[in-house]
């Protein structure tokens, strides 16, 4: 026993009566021992208590057990639960995830993602805002690297998207099916391609409706970003909101609540990724429903076939389309 009162991969072996290389290939699986006595040493290690080094499991094995997953802003929930679906599919097959966060600069995500996969065997790249020509190298770095909620023509990584053109416009009919004819959009970051895909589903609904006029205004990700876009809301004479994400939905409701404006009594809004928070809000918000933590899980599969070829085969590029969810948020126009 070590001098910390753990139990030590030698005193399994002397109570076992075999080798330490003998112990350290059953602790890890390894099917070149015979079966009955591989069973005497798994019993004398649950007798003793001992739990096998992670890190010299990992150096026998020559893998961290860890994969990496980097998201643009872990405040955001949509993030969180991709995060959660990937953590509950890793850990069945015994791996952890190390997550980084880039929170919203796209000029330390290259650094942050190539950092990230050299201390864990594969990552998970979560909606990238770098531009395309660099994320092309640092896919070309990273791998094994799945690609989610972004998406590179003729790339070879598995990649898992979201349909943002089909997810916006479905909720730009739902505001004119109940009548409105004046939309606003408050954009999200700049550097964001499902945002520059929104904004390209929203100007080809405006051509095929031109009973519609769509407005755009620059806001953000956050709560706050949608709380400052309040007033410019209120001024635009706009009946109908197509927020970002709902955390900006979020933020453009307690604006509009603290001006007096009545949702949707006086103007309808409508959010996006349905984060569980969503049908909590008052009133209840209208969003797009996203799997987010099915996206994770997903992109777990993706890694696990990469990383252990032969047991399965990578699935091809999946696409993921928003469903609508009606809450008490929109309504018919004033």
């Amino acid at each position: 026993m070590s001098s910390d009162g753990v139990t030590t991969i030698a005193e399994v072996a002397r109570h076992a009566g075999v080798s330490r290389a003998t112990v350290s290939r059953v602790m890890n699986g390894r099917a070149s021992v015979d079966p009955a006595l591989a069973e005497r040493v798994r019993q004398v290690a649950t007798r003793l208590n001992y739990s096998p080094s992670r890190v010299a499991r990992s150096l026998s094995l020559g893998r961290t057990q860890t994969i990496g997953l980097l998201v643009p802003d872990l405040g955001n929930p949509m993030f969180q639960q991709v995060l959660r679906g990937a953590n509950q599919a890793a850990r069945r097959s015994g791996y952890r995830i190390l997550v980084a966060d880039s929170i919203e600069e796209p000029q330390r995500e290259a650094e942050l993602a190539i950092e990230a996969r050299r201390r864990c065997d594969a990552l998970i790249l979560c909606s990238p805002r770098m531009p395309e020509t660099e994320l092309i190298s640092v896919l070309q770095a990273t791998r094994p690297v799945v690609l989610v909620n972004r998406e590179l023509a003729a790339s070879a990584v598995p990649t898992l998207t979201v349909d943002y053109v089909h997810g916006i416009r479905a909720a730009a009919q739902h505001l004119l099916d109940l009548g409105h004819r004046r939309l606003l959009y408050l954009a999200g970051p700049a550097q964001s391609a499902s945002n520059a895909a929104r904004v390209g589903g929203l100007r080809d609904f405006q051509r095929e409706h031109p009973e519609a006029a769509i407005e755009f205004l620059a806001c953000g990700s956050m709560i706050e970003d949608g709380h400052r876009a309040g007033r410019a809301v209120l001024e635009s004479g706009a009946s109908a909101v197509l927020a970002f994400n709902d955390l900006v939905a979020f933020g453009l409701l307690g604006a509009l609540d603290e001006a007096g404006a009545d949702v949707p009594g006086d103007l309808s809004v409508v959010g996006f990724d349905d984060i569980d928070f969503a049908r909590y809000a008052r009133p209840s918000l209208t969003t797009m429903h996203v799997p987010q933590a099915e996206l994770g899980h997903r992109a777990w599969e993706h890694l696990h076939d990469l990383l252990e070829p032969g047991e399965g085969s990578t699935p091809p590029t999946q696409y993921y389309r928003p469903t609508l969810i009606a809450r008490g948020s929109t309504g018919a126009p004033p």
